[in-house]
């Protein structure tokens, strides 16, 4: 038997027998290693750990601490869940079981019968109890005609569907305990390895999210290595209600939503409108500096537009109906994205190598037809606005330019507090059955990864490569942000775009006095303004950076008596650019206080008969409580100081 080499993430090369598995691999480093691996990945694919390697590999050894070996984890226990309720639901049909970010589902078919909450308890023990027996996950290559014989004696017909749209010889099923199912895989080593288990929810969801389809049973669960990790994810749960964007934003009066407005489609209310307007303030400030030219364009855009760029052909179940008009196949949508407009704003005139590059910047509304049942708050909306930028420039400027992005990005996050962050290279999937997913030639697309890749290197990133992720036109940098919380979130996002520039048959005119395309790179920091506000919200649970709170500050009057001097506080205030408010209700300084706390109000200054004698302040700080009296310059100038510290040396508004 010959031999195969295996090279390990670190650089390590190993030799072993051909047909080695990986965690016979595991086990030749250490048996506590081995213990902990749920799969592997091996040349950039995702396997069970006990598949034979028979050539030479580059092989990562998958724990829980890889999010490649969670997904593993949690998709062996959407099959163990399967198993539970075929054991207690003798019957039921299997839709799908997939993980998910947090956990996995499985969609059933429970015939006549339902399912609510409280049959959760009996499906967990059965489920600890099959976890127990540690039986494998076996894994077995099937003939088509043999899928299909099995599952029409069990008499499934969503299986049956399933396989019809598989090629003979790459069918899978694995079994564990008496439980089979059709699955390419890969999973865990054995059921032993989960041993906290808790269902989530129970939904309605249709046969492949088809609603002419029959709806189906979705069961949500999550399982853990251990118990301890499972009563911490539930204590997140818990903090995560508590910073809800959405119940947060309605106590603090940012946005609402209206039914007659139409669903998805956010309000935003004066405080809201002002914590919106500072950060684009900020980013515009930046972006000057940056070199960008603001532009402004239609909220609506010519079908065309959107047919030229490729949009239209990739994304149109996505938007809006077209708009009609009375004219003759004259046909509108509601601006889905920002770029295509760009892209006309720089043919305007002709270009020189000399104009490159050229920034083109707008804080554009767009507008996409997101499903109902998909909407979340402001993470999820049909209406947002996205801090757009172009930038149109030369080849040999592509580096550099993206290096100034991610500078950029990374100034926004730190002005944020956002100190947790990993950076994805999303690149395209070469597989010839993904191919028409993307646009252009395999040089152009090259060439654009290759850019990507190495100033993340220049950089000095913490970078994920995930192929199949790019946008249909190019690769791109996304920046995944870990908020208080420990959720990964994806925010700031930058695209390197060789292909629109050739459908929009952009130009400058070179050096050499020839025509050349300019190469387009698309960026967004925020992302869209209404995720990024709510991410901040749950992020900081509204207690916002000082320099952004819409109120930094409210005075609170003892009585009646002392609104003048409240007043005259305030003007003082507003001169030196503190925002606030007076609480002028005729209630108890302690409601008015209690009040102030609850809307999360950084600064609350108390004034009565005293302060209005000695010319000063009664002042409490939102969290901690009386902090002194202060004339109204030693606050101007304690403000200050804490604004100026708060920014960590970031210039701030």
């Amino acid at each position: 038997m010959s031999d195969i080499q295996v090279t390990l993430p670190d650089g390590a090369l190993k030799t072993f027998p051909k047909g080695t598995t990986a965690m016979e691999v595991a086990l030749s480093i250490s048996e506590g290693l081995a213990r902990n691996v749920l799969a592997a990945e091996v040349n950039g694919k995702v396997q069970d750990a006990d598949l034979p390697i028979e050539k030479d590999a580059l092989v990562k050894l998958l724990t829980w601490q890889d999010d490649q070996g969670k997904n593993t984890f949690w998709h062996s226990s959407a099959h163990l869940l399967a198993e539970a309720l075929e054991a207690l639901y003798p019957g039921v049909k299997f839709g799908i079981g997939p993980p998910i970010e947090n956990g996995f589902y499985y969609d059933i078919d429970l015939g006549e019968r339902t399912l609510t909450h409280d049959d959760f308890a009996k499906i967990e023990q059965k489920m600890k109890e099959l976890a127990r027996q540690k039986n494998t996950y076996q894994r077995t290559e099937v003939s088509k005609e043999e899928a299909i014989r099995y599952f029409k004696e069990k008499g499934d017909e969503y299986k049956l569907e399933l396989i019809d749209r598989l090629e003979d010889g790459e069918i899978t099923f694995y079994q564990q305990g008496n439980f089979v199912d059709l699955c390419k895989g890969p999973h865990i080593p054995h059921t032993g390895y989960i041993k906290a288990i808790k269902l989530m929810n129970v939904a309605g969801a249709y046969w492949l999210g088809d609603t002419d389809r029959k709806q189906l049973t979705r069961i949500y669960g999550i399982t853990f290595p251990k118990e301890k990790e499972l009563k911490s994810y539930l204590h997140l749960l818990e903090e995560a209600k508590k910073r809800d964007h959405r119940k947060i934003g309605q106590a603090l009066e940012l946005f609402a939503f209206s039914e007659n407005v139409g669903k998805g489609l956010p309000l935003w209310l004066p405080k809201g409108t002002l914590l919106r307007e500072r950060l684009e303030q900020f980013l515009r400030k930046a972006q000057v500096k940056a070199g960008y030219e603001p532009v402004v364009t239609p909220h609506i855009g010519s079908k065309k537009l959107y047919q030229i760029s490729g949009h239209w052909e990739k994304y149109g179940e996505d938007s809006f109906q077209p708009i009609h008009t009375p004219e003759e196949d004259e046909e509108f949508l509601l601006k889905p994205m920002n770029c295509p407009h760009h892209c006309e704003i720089y043919k305007v005139k002709p270009r020189s190598y000399k104009e490159l590059p050229i920034r083109l910047a707008e804080f554009g509304t767009v507008y996409r037809y997101e499903q109902s049942g998909e909407l979340h708050g402001l993470t999820r909306v049909r209406g947002f606005t996205q801090d757009d930028a172009h930038i149109f420039c030369r080849g040999d400027q592509v580096k550099e330019e993206f290096a100034k992005v991610i500078d950029l990005v990374l100034y926004i996050f730190k002005a944020l507090g956002f100190d947790e962050y990993t950076v994805q290279v999303s690149l395209r999937d070469n597989s010839p059955e993904k191919k028409d997913k993307y646009i252009g030639k395999d040089e152009d697309w090259e060439r654009a990864e290759k850019a990507i890749q190495e100033v993340a290197v220049e950089k000095g990133l913490k970078t994920v490569v995930e192929k199949g992720e790019a946008a249909f036109y190019g690769p791109k940098l996304d920046f995944m942000v870990r908020d208080a919380l420990g959720r990964k979130w994806q925010l700031g996002t930058i695209q390197v775009d060789y292909q629109l520039p050739e459908r929009f048959e952009l130009e400058y005119i070179g050096a050499d006095n020839q025509k050349h395309r300019p190469v387009m790179i698309h960026r967004a920091p925020f992302g869209s303004l209404e995720r990024f506000v709510a991410v901040l919200i749950e992020h900081c649970a509204g207690n916002f950076p000082l320099w952004l709170a819409p109120d930094q500050m409210i005075i609170l009057p003892i009585s009646e008596k002392y609104h003048d001097y409240a007043h005259q506080i305030k003007s003082h205030l507003e001169a030196a650019d503190i925002r606030g408010a007076i609480d002028e209700r005729d209630e108890k300084i302690g409601r008015k206080i209690r009040d102030a706390e609850v809307k999360k109000i950084p600064y609350m200054l108390i004034v009565g008969e005293k302060e209005q004698a000695d010319n000063q302040m009664a002042v409490r700080k939102h969290g901690e409580g009386d902090v002194g009296s202060f004339t109204i310059e030693d606050f101007v100038t304690q403000f200050k100081e804490e604004t100026a510290v708060a920014s960590q040396g970031i210039e701030v508004l």
